[in-house]
């Protein structure tokens, strides 16, 4: 718990959390004391007011009628139960009290002119007068009690501090708790990260279930790290497969070699063996074509330019390429659909896709058998189709055979390494389109779907029964 603690407030979160809530804090309590400010202010200009307009009519009473009249008026005034929470004094101008309900002059008011504040005496009410000084030299004082203002500016000034205190409070509550959280999650990635880098990839971040985004994020590294092993385990699989599929080979052409190193010259036969060699050798030279034709499509994912291409015309080029091979076997190929299908892609990976398809079709189909190449629109999308009457792929197989090297067991005897749907997937994943096989019985539908326009979506492969 220290060590969360001490990273809480280490946490650039803490700091930007601290100072967002104190910023908040310094607006709040700038408006507070902005309003403090008004409110006392105005009631104590109206007071003043008040008791300026009050000693303007008392002088003139005093200017208009004489100073005894100006007592009488004072004497009235200080008897009227309304107004005993008023002051008034006449005083001589040694400042000695001539009439009024004050005992004495206020010291703090002799050496000043208009409105004053004042106590009488420690503990007594605050009072605020206005002083002058009559034409006769005698002083006149009015004044009122003001000790509610006094009382509300104190309430005021303790909130106000009280304010202060409970912004900074919270300020460090709110920036630890939200920190905390934030330093939580985050420990939780820095540990799958250690535990990953420790003991594999088979860790997995923990999700809390609150659907935030901590918990997007957690989930979306998860799916990453899935991606990523993956990846790793079609790094292995294609190792195995690699090493086992030119094991065969290799020593197919070691046993020959060695067989003619050991053996007498003979030209027919030293010619047979490097022959059978050079084929060897060249289905080797496929393997790695093909691997490395996947790995750059794979490579420009995302970089490739797609212009509109059209469908149909690919098509057409494909089955011209097959024509004399599916002669050969027997089998009636053809092309069929609509001349003016477009999609945007690249021509030639597409032509490479549909080529592999065409190539499996033949190889896989019946033999003597039927494969059509159908292209057509549908619903919103390019599509093109390989049908062939052949055995078909088992449905249970149909994620597998997009794996690289991966065959179906009555297939390993044919030639072949296992890589054309795989080449399909790669071109298909450049291309956001979507292949689906399926199943004739007899017989299998391959279909590449493709966005007519240039925005692309996730790849997925499906396959229907």
């Amino acid at each position: 718990m220290s060590e969360l603690l001490a990273k809480t407030l280490r946490s650039s979160t803490f700091r930007q959390a601290l100072a967002a809530i104190l910023i908040f804090g310094a607006v709040v309590v700038g408006l507070f004391a902005y309003v403090f400010w008004a409110t006392t202010n105005y009631v104590l200009d109206h007071s003043t007011r008040a008791t300026e307009t009050e000693m303007g009519e008392l002088r003139d009473v005093f200017v208009t009628k004489g100073r005894d009249a100006l007592i009488a008026a004072l004497s009235q005034k200080a008897s009227v139960p309304a107004s005993k929470s008023n002051v008034y004094l006449l005083a001589d101008p040694s400042f000695a009290p001539v009439a009024g309900n004050l005992a004495g002059w206020p010291p703090s008011a002799k050496t000043s002119v208009g409105w004053v504040e004042f106590r009488m005496r420690n503990g007594a009410p605050l009072l605020g007068a206005v002083a002058a000084t009559l034409p006769d030299g005698s002083h006149l004082l009015v004044g009122r009690d003001i000790a509610e203002l006094d009382r509300f500016t104190e309430k005021i000034k303790a909130a106000f501090v009280f304010s202060l205190a409970f912004i900074f409070a919270l300020a460090v509550f709110a920036s630890v708790a939200v920190t905390r959280r934030t330093v939580g999650r985050i420990e939780a990635v820095n540990a799958t990260s250690r535990a990953i880098m420790q003991c594999g990839l088979g860790q997995r971040i923990p999700l809390r279930g609150t659907h935030d985004e901590w918990d997007e994020l957690a989930a979306n590294l998860n799916r990453s790290l899935d991606r990523i092993e993956e990846l790793m385990e079609q790094v292995k699989q294609v190792s195995d497969n690699v090493a086992h599929d030119l094991r065969t080979p290799l020593a197919r052409m070691r046993g020959r070699l060695e067989k003619a190193y050991h053996g007498e010259r003979e030209a027919a036969r030293d010619q047979s063996v490097i022959g059978e060699a050079i084929i060897e050798l060249d289905g080797v030279l496929r393997m790695f074509a093909s691997l490395t034709r996947i790995s750059q499509i794979e490579a420009n994912e995302g970089s490739t330019p797609l212009r509109p291409v059209n469908l149909f015309a690919i098509a057409n080029e494909v089955v011209e390429l097959f024509d004399a091979a599916a002669e050969e076997s027997g089998v009636h190929l053809k092309v069929i659909g609509d001349p003016d299908v477009v999609a945007m892609g690249d021509r030639d990976l597409l032509f490479d896709a549909v080529a592999n398809l065409v190539d499996n079709a033949v190889k896989h189909g019946r033999p003597k058998g039927q494969v059509s190449v159908e292209v057509k629109k549908s619903d919103g999308d390019s599509v093109v189709s390989v049908a062939d009457d052949g055995p078909g792929i088992p449905l249970s197989e149909h994620q597998h055979v997009f794996e690289r090297f991966y065959r179906l067991e009555r297939s390993r005897q044919s030639p072949g390494n296992g890589l054309g749907l795989s080449l399909v997937a790669a071109v298909a994943r450049l291309h956001g389109a979507r292949v689906e096989l399926i199943d004739k019985a007899p017989g299998l539908v391959v279909r590449l779907k493709l966005q007519q326009s240039g925005e692309l979506r996730p790849f997925s492969s499906e396959g229907a029964g």
